[in-house]
């Protein structure tokens, strides 16, 4: 959480502000997409209420730190708002990164009956209602330090979307801003905190939160407005005060066509760096298939060879444990399929909508036939494990977040393990145009954005996993090899998903290590001034200390339905 000292504001009169000379663009200009529907037509379609994406912005004010601990912040109002269309709310982001954020406006587009008239005619409820008045949330008001904040009251069946910033004591006019039929909106929650001010150094503490809806995935419709949420204090109850839109178009008119998504794909298709001592390297499915991988089944002793195509692989079901694959018996065919072959390898591409279909997340999926064992750091001293960490089977990935309103790249999600994280494009590294560049770490696969040294386990002891990520000659293009496996929003038969795609068991054996041996051994290897106990590097390693677990494909993982989770 960001925590803050002591901030000084800067009250930014009302005039016109030049922009903001660090916005942030990609390296290259976007191509012109291929044509069709309503992708990258700048505007979206959500059933009622039609919204634009507002990237150009005035400074209201502005927090700096006092003894340069933390970053400030500044809170900023929409520009350049077309005809026709009302602002929902203001916009807030950190000092030290380039201005890089939206806020949706949107105007009505459908008037749709609501209730009878005594008379047999129709009353008509608005999509978009000015609000009866403000409740000032938080204020700074000093000889020269004014920064005040608003929150919108709506009208009964309507809610705000929003928080507005003035640099005056003097309460907004109900015309700054729009709330939205209730209908039309969702429930939202915060998300990361962004500002927070201690009480000590004023009448009251403060804090500034991202807003994002509480459902989200491939099903789910809420649509982020781009605005913040903020309180003297921290209540859950408050958000309800802030809502987000909801789409209530099931056409989705606006996520890309076929010809779209091929054309995404070759203008973003990332490269893979492998690590320059990288053993496993990746391979394509049918390669794993036809070099050697066989199919297990609970009460059979000896494994059957699986099609190229995986047609014979069980389809459907859950992960019950009765199948698994493993590597050939034999010690040479073994050792050839865990190396893999990265000439045959592709990434392996799932389509979908994200936030009430706003963004496009392009999912793609590294296979490796097998994971090798972990590197546990322990200060300044690196121990190799034999086993722990290793498993038969390996996918990895990484999610391009893409805006429909524009076609352009937002976000990238970097898949580490268990967990991941979200990184904005202005800090993504880029190879050529607009290609970001992905670091798949040794022996793990985990994706990063830069390369180094990633310490999974406790950073501050420097106790951990290390995760290496290094450039090399071992790479692979995924604008050039992929394949696209399922889209589902494009509608039956628009893909025909892959054989082992509906393979929902796991991809490698369960193994059960001896009494702890593991463990054992791990702590007979520690330097003598380190005291571990096992239940400290039971935190390090959940499972991985007392077996191994081939991991479940694609379709099995929580992000095919779901977001991300960092």
């Amino acid at each position: 959480m960001f925590g803050c000292e002591c901030f000084c504001w800067d009250n930014v009169s009302e005039e016109f502000y030049d922009y903001d000379p660090h916005t942030f663009s990609l390296p290259s200009p976007l191509p012109q997409w291929p044509r069709g529907d309503g992708f990258a037509s700048g505007r979206i379609n959500l059933g009622t209420i039609e919204v634009i994406k507002i990237t150009k912005f005035e400074r209201i004010c502005r927090s700096t730190p006092l003894r340069g601990k933390s970053q400030g912040f500044t809170f900023y109002r929409p520009l350049e708002i077309p005809d026709g269309y009302f602002c929902l709310g203001h916009y807030c982001q950190s000092n030290d990164q380039p201005l890089r954020g939206y806020v949706l406006v949107a105007r009505e587009i459908t008037s749709e009956p609501k209730a009878d008239c005594s008379d047999g005619s129709l009353l008509e409820s608005p999509a978009l209602e000015k609000p009866l008045s403000y409740s000032l949330i938080w204020s700074l008001d000093s000889h020269d330090e004014c920064a005040y904040f608003w929150l919108p009251n709506p009208p009964k069946g309507y809610k705000a979307m929003g928080v507005v910033v003035t640099g005056n004591s003097s309460e907004p006019e109900v015309n700054e801003v729009r709330c939205v039929r209730e209908d039309l909106t969702e429930a939202c929650e915060t998300s990361k905190l962004l500002l927070s001010i201690k009480a000590r150094f004023f009448k009251k503490s403060f804090q500034v939160w991202n807003t994002q809806p509480c459902d989200r995935g491939m099903l789910a419709t809420g649509v982020p407005v781009g605005t913040f949420f903020c309180g003297s204090y921290f209540d859950s109850e408050q958000v309800v005060n802030i809502s987000c839109l909801t789409n209530l178009n099931p056409n989705l008119h606006a996520m890309p066509n076929m010809n779209q998504i091929h054309a995404l794909i070759q203008h973003y298709g990332p490269t893979v760096y492998f690590h320059p001592d990288e053993i496993y390297m990746p391979s394509s499915v049918q390669w794993f298939f036809k070099n050697g991988a066989l199919l297990y089944s609970e009460g059979i002793e000896k494994g059957k060879a699986i099609d190229y195509q995986g047609s014979n692989l069980p389809i459907g079901g859950a992960n019950d444990g009765a199948f698994w694959i493993d590597l050939p018996t034999d010690k040479d065919a073994r050792n050839y399929l865990k190396k893999g072959n990265i000439e045959s390898a592709e990434l392996y591409v799932h389509v979908k909508p994200a936030l009430g279909g706003t963004f496009t997340d392009i999912v793609m999926w590294v296979f490796c036939p097998f994971n090798g064992p972990a590197t546990l750091k322990v200060l300044l001293t690196d121990i190799k494990m034999n086993k722990v960490g290793e498993h038969v089977g390996d996918w990895e990935h990484f999610t391009l977040r893409i805006s429909n309103f524009t076609g352009e790249l937002w976000s990238m999600f970097f898949s580490e393990h268990s967990g991941g994280e979200w990184v904005d494009a202005f800090d993504l590294e880029y190879i050529k145009e607009n290609k970001p560049i992905v670091y798949s770490s040794k022996d793990g696969h985990a994706s990063y954005p830069h390369p180094g040294t990633y310490l999974q386990g406790s950073s501050a002891l420097g106790i951990g996993v290390r995760n290496d990520a290094a450039r090399s000659k071992f790479v692979v293009d995924s604008s050039i090899r992929y394949q696209i496996i399922a889209a589902e929003y494009l509608g039956d038969g628009a893909i025909t998903e892959p054989c082992w795609l509906q393979y929902m068991r796991e991809w490698g054996p369960a193994i059960v290590y001896g009494s702890g041996s593991e463990v054992e051994k791990l702590l007979d290897l520690l330097p003598g001034f380190i005291r571990f106990s096992v239940e400290d590097l039971l935190e390090l390693f959940p499972a991985e200390l007392y077996g191994e677990e081939g991991p479940t494909g694609p379709k099995e993982k929580a992000n095919w339905l779901g977001d991300e989770i960092c």
